[in-house]
């Protein structure tokens, strides 16, 4: 076993979880840690001997983390990477992205963590966009959902309001994101006009409409 993680609420009903798999459920647990009669003091000292590491607020890793990508979606969810961080995952812009930037769906704000393991963030989308374009990578066997090319600069897009022209396009597209051109011509343009109206506003549209014209 490589790692535990911790979710723990306010009333102690704690999950242990390896990847997906459900260890031990919640009473089991308590019975473990009531044996030392303040289970929230216990655990308290668990986490200032460094035996486990808290992630954020009810979230805990036991033993060696996973890598950090991984511990995206198990943060907040439901979620998957996106948005910049995502378009350097696929080499598409020059910078290293050092934010764990994610879509998420249902919220009504963005929310961000800072951890021991780097900074995520979870930008909403609209219920409709979200579970299109999506692909399932691992790394050291341990699974993530991250968007495809085009679907990250779908989101990216929908975030960006006042994108209605080419020009505002090719500004975002290659000033402000640094994309090469070249980069965008195995895109399928159709898949981004095809979840277009699913984003509603017409910053997406105005990018589908433009990457087909150009690339077509």
């Amino acid at each position: 076993m490589r790692f535990l993680l911790l979710i723990i609420s306010r009333k102690y009903r704690i999950m242990i979880l390896t990847g997906d798999k459900l260890l031990k459920d919640s009473l089991s647990l308590m019975q473990e840690l009531a044996a030392y009669g303040n289970p929230k003091t216990k655990l308290s000292r668990i986490i200032k001997s460094g035996t486990i590491t808290q992630v954020r607020r009810g979230l805990y890793v036991e033993g060696s983390p996973p890598p950090p990508i991984a511990l995206a979606p198990v943060i907040y969810g439901p979620s998957y990477l996106s948005f910049e961080f995502a378009l350097a995952f696929h080499g598409l812009i020059p910078e290293r992205v050092a934010v764990y930037t994610s879509a998420t769906y249902g919220k009504n704000k963005n929310k961000a963590f800072s951890t021991p393991f780097g900074v995520y963030t979870y930008a909403y989308l609209p219920k409709a966009a979200y579970p299109y374009g999506l692909e399932r990578r691992e790394d050291g066997g341990y699974p993530f959902l991250i968007a495809s090319p085009e679907k990250a600069l779908a989101d990216v897009f929908y975030k960006r309001s006042g994108i209605t022209s080419p020009d505002d396009v090719r500004d975002l597209l290659f000033h402000d994101l640094r994309i090469e051109p070249s980069s965008l011509r195995d895109f399928d343009w159709n898949q981004v006009r095809e979840w277009s109206p699913l984003y509603g506003g017409r910053s997406v549209r105005a990018l589908a409409k433009w990457g087909i014209e150009t690339y077509a």
